[in-house]
């Protein structure tokens, strides 16, 4: 950090991290947290009832540094978990990890430098993530949103952030706004716990980006974001909620909202994990809320197709396909092709239109 303010004060950062059965991912995602290079932190690890190894992990790690805090409790969610940690916490920023995602470097010190500088109106800072597979490689998925300033509306078109651990927040956010949903869980519809939260936060607070790729979000099959059924519900909730509050946002918005949802949250995710019956599911149900829009996304097309093809294919050809397809795509995604697509995905039709869309809907 290199002003004065920083070095004579530098702000506690507690960082929250839930963990249930974790035992793959967890000391990557430890390691990376101490390998900030802001230092002034304390990281807290919620053990939600796992049946694996994940606490004797968690507490090697403590055993090695003070600043680790192992808490446990039985199986509650996600929402639960992080919620035990910011009340067991007392740092002035709350900066939430997954277990199975990791920090680059320099992130929690450019958010925070962006949030000293920002004015106390400003809630919540992000940083731009890249998506990575179990070798921590790029498989080519980025969010790169420019979004600042009053962010509600923008919250309730798309999660324009992608992910929890792209965040920094003030500690005053969830005193006024209170904690993370629990009743998401009791209802079956774990997923967009995060979502659910910064809209709340976004009603009396600003947002900031650090336009910098600072966060590696997994992808993996076996991670609660593939549970499709349970996110579709948790976003459902939430928008339901949404119109409650806000009956002056009209009902083309949500149409748009969930349309984008079912295709970059769900029918990507689907495709993803191999199950390519739900991927056609999940883009049928895009095309029935907002056809126009879907019609102009190009992964529409790309999805369709692949998915298509590979349900046609006998399993061994789409095993061995699928093999050779990640493999090309894990090895020849560098950081460099990546700002090179997202510098393409600007002039996209669907992106053209979309921030045409949009800036109509945010200017109301």
């Amino acid at each position: 950090m290199n002003t004065s303010h920083h070095n004579l004060n530098p702000p506690l950062v507690s960082v929250i991290i839930p963990a249930y059965n974790a035992q793959k991912f967890i000391a990557k995602t430890l390691e990376s947290v101490l390998s900030q290079t802001y230092q002034n932190i304390e990281i807290l690890i919620v053990d939600d009832g796992s049946t694996d190894t994940t606490p004797e992990i968690v507490k090697s790690f403590a055993q090695k540094d003070s600043r680790i805090i192992l808490l446990q409790q039985s199986n509650a969610g996600v929402a639960a978990a992080r919620n035990l940690a910011i009340e067991k916490s007392k740092g002035e920023y709350i900066a939430p990890i997954d277990a199975d995602d990791i920090w680059y470097p320099q992130n929690l010190e450019k958010q925070v430098e962006c949030l000293i500088k920002s004015e106390q109106s400003v809630g919540v800072v992000y940083s731009w993530a890249l998506d990575i597979n179990e070798k921590d490689l790029f498989t080519g998925g980025f969010y790169n949103s420019t979004i600042e300033g009053e962010a509600y509306k923008a919250l309730v078109y798309k999660y324009f952030m992608g992910n929890a651990s792209s965040s920094l927040i003030r500690r005053i956010c969830f005193e006024r706004v209170g904690g993370y949903n629990c009743q998401l869980k009791a209802e079956n519809a774990q997923g967009c716990e995060d979502l659910e939260l910064f809209l709340r936060i976004a009603e009396h607070y600003q947002f900031k980006v650090v336009p910098e790729f600072l966060v590696g979000y997994r992808q993996i099959p076996s991670s609660m974001s593939c549970n499709y059924a349970a996110m579709a519900k948790s976003h459902s909730l939430i928008m339901a909620e949404v119109r409650e509050r806000h009956p002056e946002i009209p009902d083309n918005i949500y149409r748009w909202s969930n349309s984008s949802f079912y295709i970059y949250n769900l029918a990507v995710k689907s495709n993803r994990s191999g199950n390519h019956k739900s991927t056609l599911f999940w883009l049928y149900r895009a095309f029935r809320e907002d056809s126009l829009m879907t019609l102009l996304r190009h992964n529409f097309y790309i999805l369709s197709i692949e998915s298509i093809l590979k349900i046609i294919l006998s399993p061994v050809t789409q095993s061995r396909s699928d093999l050779k397809s990640t493999s090309t795509e894990t090895e020849g995604t560098t950081i460099s092709t990546i700002h090179r697509r997202t510098s393409i995905h600007k002039v996209l039709p669907s992106q053209v239109y979309e921030r045409m869309r949009f800036n109509n809907f945010a200017n109301r």
